[in-house]
């Protein structure tokens, strides 16, 4: 088995529930996402690369919400069932979590975002990102733009991302941003090619 670059791990942005086909802000497809990304989770398990997972995990009464005047409807509301990660969603025991979107009066669409992630990555000595989840043009493209803009490398896996794409093209033109920004881009079936046994 070929090595992984050093200092790699994998980045699951919010594939919960709330983003999945039913869920109260479905993204088209979302669930077909989850295969993808239990596969590339085997495949970076078994070279010990860690995972990291970010979440949005919104009080109730979220500015991002209609009802507080913001563009979506109520979403990911801390400790309900739309906020879980996707039931088949195969996250390893030693996945470490990262919630955002925790404050009432600021929204948060990158992982980054009044978080802690950068100081865990640096901690861990992780210096490229493979970025997988939801949503291409939301919460993957400000993450990975926010990666590229703290010095990491972000590789986003293609076929394990999907967009809401409020207005056509929208998932397109994140990821047309994201590559004039230095993004990589790959696929999971690429990464098994290349580095499974």
């Amino acid at each position: 088995m070929a090595p992984l670059p050093t200092h790699s791990a994998l980045l699951i942005v919010d594939v919960q529930r709330d983003f999945l086909p039913g869920g109260a802000l479905a993204v088209r497809g979302g669930d077909q996402v989850v295969p993808a990304i239990n596969r590339c989770i085997a495949l970076l398990r078994a070279q010990r690369v860690p995972v990291w997972a970010t979440r949005d995990w919104h009080p109730v009464d979220h500015c991002s919400f209609q009802a507080q005047g913001g563009p979506w409807p109520a979403h990911c509301v801390r400790e309900t069932p739309g906020a879980r990660f996707a039931a088949e969603l195969c996250l390893p025991a030693r996945c470490r979590v990262v919630s955002k979107g925790t404050r009432q009066d600021q929204d948060a669409y990158s992982g980054f975002d009044g978080t802690d992630l950068q100081a865990q990555l640096q901690a861990a000595d992780v210096s490229t990102l493979y970025v997988v989840g939801l949503a291409t043009d939301y919460c993957v493209r400000a993450t990975v733009l926010d990666a590229l803009r703290l010095g990491l490398s972000a590789i986003v896996l293609r076929d394990a991302v999907r967009a809401v794409d409020v207005h056509p093209g929208d998932g397109e033109r994140a990821l047309a941003e994201m590559r004039a920004a230095g993004a990589g881009f790959a696929s999971v079936a690429e990464l098994e090619n290349e580095y499974a046994a």
